[in-house]
């Protein structure tokens, strides 16, 4: 199964092979002190640009 990105330099949408996909977090202080967490998946296209999708929790899991 393919996961669909959006290539900037092309201006169009990509699919991407789940084996080339990364599974990354990341962690922000907000300004009541709490820790907000956001997931995402990363990949490199054909041509070397850097995709990013955020996704939800349960779909982070699923991969």
């Amino acid at each position: 199964m393919a996961i669909e990105f959006y290539n900037v330099k092309k201006r169009k949408k990509v699919q991407i092979d789940e084996s080339s996909i990364e599974k990354v977090t990341y962690d922000r202080q907000l300004k009541d002190g709490s820790t907000q967490t956001r997931y995402a998946f990363k990949a490199v296209d054909d041509d070397g640009t850097n995709l990013t999708k955020f996704c939800s929790k349960s779909d982070f899991d699923q991969l």
